[in-house]
């Protein structure tokens, strides 16, 4: 039997790399990418099963995403396909007023343009496999914080793509998904200098993308907290 094929940018480090060997301990295969290519090698092969096909690159480079097509393709087509890859744009984070406008193109190219883009060339593969997209999102996509504009309104418009791609692919389960607070690099950018060791670790939210990835849950948008607690309590019901 074929192992199901699943494209996860941003594979690296953080919930990318957390995904990433959860899957491929369960027998997917993987197409992974991230931007700098010794990281994403040491992860690619600290997996199991494999070999993983690692390509790294930008996801913002119409080359670079065809290429993470071809290479799906090969493998037999995606089932899956998480964009998880982000950047903010400078750290600290700057407000509104001061944030530039070459860094804020380049924020909306890497979360929002690159993952539309990625998704439509995959399309394809996706619909012969009834496949799943899965867009990481955040709640800076839904809630004002100060200095997050940039960031979080790059998310709300990924959030509104996601409701948008659903609508028109109903063949597709179509998510976004906020993980929360977790323990990366990413989230250190965004508060340089201060301690963040009391958020989770991103493995923490795999549990939560493996509900949707495996289940059969509605498109739509999704909090990592409410999917693992209700699933606590659907285990706790059945085990009454």
């Amino acid at each position: 039997m074929t192992s199901p094929v699943a494209v996860i940018t941003g594979a690296s480090q953080g919930l990318g790399r957390a995904l990433a060997h959860e899957l491929a301990s369960r027998g997917w295969a993987l197409v992974l990418d991230a931007r700098h290519e010794s990281g994403l090698a040491t992860a690619a092969r600290e997996l199991p099963g494999g070999p993983h096909p690692a390509l790294a690159g930008d996801v913002a480079d119409p080359a670079h995403r065809r290429d993470l097509v071809d290479i799906a393709a090969e493998l037999g087509g995606a089932s899956v396909l998480v964009n998880n890859a982000s950047t903010l744009g400078a750290s600290p984070l700057p407000t509104l007023a001061a944030l530039d406008t070459t860094t804020y193109l380049r924020i909306l190219q890497v979360n929002l343009v690159a993952p539309v883009a990625l998704t439509a060339a995959l399309l394809p593969q996706l619909r012969t496999h009834a496949g799943v997209v899965v867009n990481l999102s955040s709640d800076a996509a839904v809630e004002a914080y100060e200095t997050w504009g940039g960031y979080g309104s790059s998310k709300a418009g990924l959030d509104h793509a996601t409701r948008v791609l659903a609508a028109e692919e109903p063949g597709l389960r179509v998510y976004a998904v906020d993980p929360g607070d977790m323990r990366t690099k990413m989230h250190q950018d965004a508060f340089p200098g201060e301690d963040i060791s009391d958020r989770p670790e991103p493995a923490t939210a795999v549990p939560a993308l493996l509900r949707l990835l495996e289940g059969n849950l509605p498109s739509g948008r999704y909090r990592a907290s409410e999917l693992l607690a209700t699933e606590t309590t659907e285990l706790t019901e059945v085990g009454a």
